[in-house]
């Protein structure tokens, strides 16, 4: 009997060595290299994750050990085009992995959270028309997003023209894609000044929300656990909540929600002058048919495109205006500025602003953003894939299931491709070779290309435009030496040259360009 524990014991740590020594050494993935840690157990990673630094870790990675690197025992980061292709491309049938279900509404799948290309084509089918770069530059949502635009700079000049852009920037774009999605029925009116819609972005400023998407990637069904104990355990629970009620996008949820019943509840005549995207998958409505969708699966769409159409959008404009106003970039600026207020007056519409279709074809204000959206992507980190087979990339046998991934960050700091990658030079974009082009990927590829892009493309130009027709922009206080910060899942993104760093701020002086051509008479 005394033998009984030493033989546990000793079958316990064989079992152990045999899966250090498998993983480690005998495993398809053991040829791909990468520290040994990561290998060995996915909690190497996670501790990455929870300290904000993963995309910079795998970035320092890639710089180490090169294109491929093992950064889990079933995890393999790739950094190069032919796995861009292998994995990204249209057709690959790499899907999508658990890591999305974090992004999933009111507890159903949407287009950006299914995980097969089948279940996501049959959805994306269903409105994709509504997103193309023909609808955005004419028509209704063209003419919805110069009135924004106008909106906006009346917001500069309401309320003084010392601006805390990372606030205003997200009212912008709150209101852009509110309308957008649901017309009078749930249309934001934060520029104007609208109180109760302005508090709609106080849980996507609160920083513990970093905390909660960590332990809804790692434990997501502790999580869920956690936050839905009632009564006295709910008591003791919140004890431990990651981020305290109301959590990230609860009130962008319930403000979705309500939009979506408006529109439900309302009559054919007065649905008939809207034309947002709720309208088209209404057309869809009916649960019982093949391929409908029922009123939740409206909502939850609908909410998904709307909590996407904010930070993207508000994040790059931001950093755009910071990176033009600092002063060791005040070329760039005036040649920007030299562009937009080139425009001919036939191309502005009837209250002054560039129209969408014009802006799109400024090829400054295009170098610009792209220059901006290389350096500062707005979800910059990985973006994990699986295969049902097991399959090759880059020479390396990667088994069925592995989660493979690759980042914007990592892909834009290319130094092979990108001169002087950490360097804001929007001039490189004037010239763009053939390579600069395939290496850039801010909006991913393929299938699950980002389907908003075009929305975003032009509510961008066309703002940038309007600004610098009529105002030059410096930095206020330190933020010419200051990077401000950005949340993405988990993590701070900030340009890394600068010494410091302070998230969802930034402060803007805005000169009329009337005033600072009466100060240099």
């Amino acid at each position: 009997m005394s033998l009984l524990p030493a033989a546990v014991a000793a079958f316990v740590a064989g079992f152990l060595l045999y899966g250090l020594f498998g993983t480690l050494f005998f495993s398809p993935l053991a040829r791909i290299p990468g520290p040994k840690t990561f290998a060995l157990t996915r909690i190497r990673l996670a501790y990455e994750d929870y300290q904000g630094r993963r995309t910079r870790k795998i970035n320092a990675l890639h710089s180490k050990y090169g294109t491929a690197v093992r950064v889990g025992p079933n995890e393999v980061a790739f950094n190069s085009l032919s796995a861009l292709r292998t994995i990204y491309g249209a057709g690959s049938g790499f899907e999508r992995t658990s890591f999305y279900q974090m992004f999933n509404v009111y507890g159903r799948k949407n287009m950006f959270s299914f995980h097969t290309v089948k279940e996501h084509g049959e959805r994306k089918k269903l409105f994709a028309h509504t997103y193309a770069k023909s609808a955005m530059l004419k028509g209704a949502t063209a003419s919805m997003v110069e009135k924004k635009v106008k909106l906006f700079l009346e917001l500069l000049e309401r309320e003084t023209q010392t601006s805390e852009i990372f606030s205003t920037l997200h009212y912008f774009s709150l209101d852009t894609i509110t309308e957008f999605l649901y017309g009078n029925f749930g249309k934001t009116s934060c520029l104007e000044g609208a109180v109760e819609d302005r508090a709609l972005l106080g849980d996507i400023i609160d920083v513990a929300r970093r905390k909660l998407s960590w332990f809804a990637v790692h434990f997501p069904a502790f999580t869920e656990w956690l936050y839905s104990r009632t009564g006295i355990m709910g008591y003791f629970a919140q004890q431990f909540y990651p981020m305290q009620k109301p959590t990230t996008y609860t009130g962008i949820r319930l403000h979705a929600m309500k939009s979506c019943l408006a529109y439900a509840q309302a009559s054919p005549q007065e649905k008939i002058d809207q034309s947002p995207l709720i309208s088209k998958l209404w057309k869809h409505h009916n649960s019982e048919k093949q391929g409908g969708i029922d009123d939740i699966d409206i909502a939850a769409e609908c909410a998904d495109h709307l909590l996407a159409g904010i930070d993207t959008t508000s994040d790059t404009l931001m950093f755009l205006i910071w990176s033009l106003s600092r002063p060791e970039h005040k070329e760039f600026q005036e040649k920007l500025i030299d562009e937009v207020s080139g425009i001919p007056e036939e191309n502005l519409n009837s209250k002054g602003i560039p129209t969408t279709e014009t802006s799109a074809k400024l090829l400054y204000v295009d170098a610009i953003i792209k220059e901006t959206l290389r350096l500062y992507a707005p979800l910059p980190g990985s973006e994990p894939r699986s295969l049902a087979v097991s399959t090759t990339i880059d020479g390396y046998a990667v088994p069925a299931r592995t989660i493979v991934s690759m980042s914007p960050y990592s892909l834009h700091r290319n130094a092979e491709v990108f001169k002087d990658p950490l360097r804001f030079n929007p001039d490189r974009w004037l010239d763009a070779s053939a390579e600069m082009k395939r290496w850039f990927w801010p909006f991913s590829s393929g299938g699950r290309m980002c389907i908003g892009m075009h929305l975003a493309m032009a509510e961008m130009t066309t703002l940038v435009a309007a600004i610098y027709r009529k105002y030059r922009t410096t930095t206020k206080g330190d933020f010419d030496v200051v990077s401000p910060g950005i949340t993405g899942r988990y993590e701070v993104f900030y340009d890394e040259t600068c010494h410091g760093m302070r998230e969802h701020e930034c402060q803007i002086q805005f000169t009329a360009q009337s005033e600072n051509s009466s100060k240099n008479a």
